[in-house]
């Protein structure tokens, strides 16, 4: 597809937003009262309460929009979107559903014996030896395991009862469900007849969900053997394992053990439960797999994209040394882009330019690296009958992969030799792929036409006032050149906690900036998406899960306020308000894709600890607002730093009801410390009434 167009230029909405004031918190020492007092009390309350209403009901603001087509501005197309980085295990025990953790034995190294973590041994010493050695059929991933059974069904020697064997726990325990059924391969080797019992089995392994047994005569296994089969668990247990048993005495080796769910998200491999919750942000790029991920702390570990594609048993898997952890690398550089087709969204690839944290390829040495990207994009783009397009369509994609962001390094520009390497990877993409964009971890200062980029790169992390503040961040951006890309941004320090109803507040103030500012920012994401809360890495995030729940942060919620944006049509505003300078507002019109319907979003964050009389005013419709079917919907809740969890998952979310007073002139209130979103049903020749029957709730 080619480049979207750019888009004319953002008015302005006059808008003056600071940094809030701090809040205070009371506490108050229970104790006995005696009647008279209690009661003393209850009517000073009710006074409080009533002149409490009052005062916060008497800020009062107007905002006006200017919805005529003229003055509007088009969004683009690509504004929001998602940004996936490989830390918190959020692919490898996350969003790839395989649920053994180093499936094969790779993460202890070459070296052998190795550390099998977190395998272990059913049994002990004196009936089973494991160790790791270099058997394995696969010249890319050499480690196999050598189990050797000392014990026999009968005799002196007898085995334990229900065999010995190794179990794998998976990633802090696997979530089994009750009649799901899982697809089990692995490759075994023996010499020896062969009675291998293969379950899952509760943590503990005292109860049985599945069990397929393997038999082979001595000799059928002789060389390395591809095993698979399904398990259909008979119980629910979501703190499971996966376990390997036997009786009879011998020597097995294994080597790729693999356990997925069978009703994968469209079939190809992501956990469907958080992958649907990716859906339903209607993200239209997944920039992905991360920014120090992609670069290692040492080359070694860099992320390599050539290693991660093929059949899952031929890649090496590599040690994630930024965060910490191993990931077999299933969710490899084909799963993104399958990923970003499936959630039709435009792929956008973070490229290692040769530069780890702790390392640079001098520019001079660069030739490879460079052929390595444009072999990538081949891999992503070629016809099958191109070298690399050919091993796409072997893996089962024949048609091209729609790539055409490439963003070159991760905050790079200040280390030695990135420009002079930047112009190498932009003029040899471009020389064969001149329809990409190319993305510079340069800011717009240090572009040029002897170091061009089509986008530039910004990273925000900050408090909730400064994020709040920074709304106007691209109010005084030259009109002209490159557009920005603010492919992260998160509220960071005490009020981001994990995720608070501040934070996402902050936030939206911001995203509503980008979007009066969309003339000169092409898109943004947040960061980071995604943490498997046993693996807090980066805090916080917007989606919270472990092996069988999940949760969406209150920053979460808030992008289904921006999900409409891309495409809409932006319309400029004023509010006038005195003595209050923390309202945050945008006004666009988008269609409704599932029924035709065209609404009036007004947003407005209001950052501060007065409600507000609101008076709405909106001139230039062609159409008028129809009476009924108008939406409101409101992000906050009690308290500041209040967080959604596994127990109250629900605390800070959404909530929708009709509006009753819709009209060109209408007067609201918008509650203190919160996101609304006013979405005014246009008049057209249907009346329909979608938004409260698809409320946010409803979407997960």
């Amino acid at each position: 597809m080619p480049p979207p167009a750019r888009c004319p230029l953002s008015p302005q909405s006059g808008i003056d937003e600071v940094a809030p004031r701090p809040s205070k918190r009371m506490s108050v020492r229970r104790g006995r009262l005696d009647s008279s007092l209690f009661h003393m009390l209850v009517l000073v309350c009710a006074l409080c309460q009533v002149l409490f209403v009052g005062l916060v009901t008497g800020q009062t603001a107007q905002l006006s929009v200017d919805a005529s087509s003229q003055s509007g501005q088009t969004i683009p197309d690509k504004m929001f979107g998602i940004f996936f980085e490989e830390l918190n295990h959020a692919g490898a025990g996350g969003l790839w559903a395989e649920l053994v953790s180093n499936r094969g034995f790779e993460a202890g190294g070459i070296n052998t014996p190795s550390n099998i973590d977190p395998w272990l041994i059913i049994g002990d010493e004196s009936n089973i030896i494991v160790e790791t050695d270099r058997s394995s059929c696969f010249a890319s991933n050499p480690i196999a395991l050598r189990m050797e059974i000392l014990c026999g069904a009968t005799g002196t020697n007898a085995c334990p009862s229900g065999g010995v064997g190794i179990y794998n726990p998976g990633y802090w325990g696997m979530n089994i469900e009750k009649t799901k059924v899982y697809k089990v391969s692995m490759y075994i080797r023996s010499s020896d007849s062969v009675d291998l019992a293969v379950s899952l089995t509760s943590s503990d392994g005292l109860q049985n969900l599945a069990t397929h047994t393997i038999t082979a005569e001595k000799g059928d296994f002789a060389g390395w053997t591809k095993v698979e089969f399904d398990l259909q668990s008979s119980e629910r247990n979501t703190n499971s394992r996966l376990q390997l048993t036997t009786t009879k005495n011998g020597i097995i080796w294994f080597d790729q053990i693999s356990v997925m769910p069978s009703d994968t998200y469209m079939g190809h491999g992501f956990r469907k439960d958080l992958a649907t919750m990716l859906a339903n942000l209607k993200p239209r790029f997944l920039k992905f797999p991360g920014g120090n991920y992609v670069m290692g702390s040492y080359l070694l570990n860099a992320f390599r994209w050539s290693e991660t594609i093929g059949p899952w048993e031929e890649r090496p898997g590599h040690f994630n040394d930024v965060w910490n952890y191993w990931t077999d690398d299933g969710l490899g550089f084909f799963e993104f882009l399958q990923l970003a087709e499936d959630l039709d969204a435009c792929p956008v690839w973070v490229i290692n330019d040769g530069a780890s944290l702790n390392e640079q390829i001098p520019s001079a040495t660069i030739a490879a690296f460079v052929k390595d990207v444009v072999d990538g994009i081949e891999f992503a783009r070629g016809d099958p009958e191109t070298t690399w397009g050919s091993v796409r369509a072997a893996m089962g994609h024949p048609e091209p992969f729609p790539l055409y962001y490439i963003s070159v390094g991760n905050q790079e520009c200040s280390k030695p030799y990135y420009k002079e390497k930047y112009v190498k990877f932009y003029s040899a993409i471009k020389a064969s792929y001149l329809d990409i964009k190319i993305i510079s971890s340069c800011d717009i200062s240090s572009i040029s036409a002897v170091n061009p980029a089509d986008l530039y790169d910004v990273h925000v992390y900050t408090s909730s006032g400064d994020m709040f503040s920074k709304t106007r961040m691209f109010d005084s951006t030259p009109r002209s050149g490159p557009k920005a890309f603010v492919s992260e941004y998160a509220v960071t320090g005490n009020d981001a906690g994990r995720g608070t109803l501040v934070a996402a507040l902050a936030e939206a103030a911001f995203l509503i900036g980008l979007e009066r500012n969309s003339d000169v920012v092409e898109m943004a994401s947040c960061a980071p998406l995604f943490v498997n809360d046993n693996d807090r890495g980066f805090s916080p995030d917007a989606i919270v899960f472990n092996s069988w729940q999940h949760y969406g942060c209150p920053n979460y919620w808030m992008l289904h306020f921006f999900k409409d944006s891309s495409g809409a049509t932006l319309h400029p505003l004023t509010i006038q308000v005195s003595n209050y300078d923390q309202l945050a507002a945008s006004a666009l019109t988008w269609q409704n894709s599932n029924d035709g319907n065209t609404y009036l979003k007004i947003k407005v964050v209001n950052f501060g600890n007065n409600a507000v009389n609101l008076n709405i005013a909106v001139a230039g419709l062609e159409n008028g607002i129809q009476e009924f079917g108008s939406i409101k919907t409101v992000l906050t809740s009690g308290w500041l730093r209040d967080e959604n969890s596994f127990q109250q998952p629900d605390k800070v979310v959404p909530a929708a009801s009709p509006i009753t007073n819709a009209g060109e002139q209408m007067g609201v209130i918008v509650d203190p410390y919160s996101l609304t979103s006013f979405d005014l049903l246009l008049d057209t020749n249907t009346n329909k009434y979608p938004l409260l029957e698809s409320s946010f709730h409803s979407s997960m």
